[in-house]
């Protein structure tokens, strides 16, 4: 990814705001036959910096060679299309907002009962909001029999890349627009964008 002073994110409580709201990642690593790509539920661990643990097939981690060297994992934040229209100005082109981490570093493969945990402390993390959450502990000696058949793991990032390009480079006015539309009622409307864009629009403030 190209990295741009401008739409640097590396402020680490950001960081661990956009790990712990966008658990759905992809790891990449690369094999003798090419790049491994998959796709997996991760946890913020507590603490300051940036530590993860997730689960995966055993399969899907033999192919990776999980733990035999680095990898990628992708935490892709709000992001969307953004039209010249919504400038009122210009000239411009359209462009695409994004906020994405990319957590570098060599996972630990994790045995067992700390894999257990993990799926564990998944479910629940996913489940909390539920009016009645499901609890893996329900049903006990099935989940201990798929159990083997994952692989868990933690990764301890030795180097982040943080981007958020999110309209900094435009003027206020322009960049309030975009907010206001998206935040609206545009057919290409994301709440979610415009909040992240507000939030760097008005950091000095």
């Amino acid at each position: 990814m190209l990295e741009q002073d401008e739409y640097a994110l590396d402020d680490v409580d950001a960081l661990r705001g956009l790990i712990a709201g966008h658990g759905w990642v992809t790891l990449v690593s690369a094999a003798d036959a090419g790049p491994v790509v998959s796709h997996l539920p991760v946890l913020l661990e507590n603490g300051r910096g940036c530590e993860i643990v997730g689960h995966l097939a055993r399969a899907d981690a033999e192919r990776h060679r999980l733990g035999e060297h680095p990898v990628v994992v992708v935490v892709q934040g709000p992001h969307g299309y953004v039209s010249p229209t919504l400038y009122a100005a210009g000239p411009y082109v359209p462009t695409w907002n994004f906020v994405v981490a990319h957590l570098h570093g060599t996972p630990e493969v994790l045995g067992g009962d700390e894999t257990f945990d993990v799926l564990r402390r998944t479910v629940d993390h996913f489940e909390a909001e539920r009016p009645v959450p499901w609890r893996l502990e329900s049903v006990p000696e099935y989940a201990h029999s798929l159990a083997p058949y994952t692989t868990g793991f933690r990764l301890r990032p030795d180097r982040i890349v943080g981007k958020q390009k999110l309209s900094q480079e435009k003027p206020r006015a322009v960049a309030e627009r975009v907010i206001t539309a998206l935040g609206g009622d545009d057919p290409q409307r994301n709440p979610q964008l415009a909040a992240a864009m507000r939030q760097v629009v008005t950091a000095d403030e």
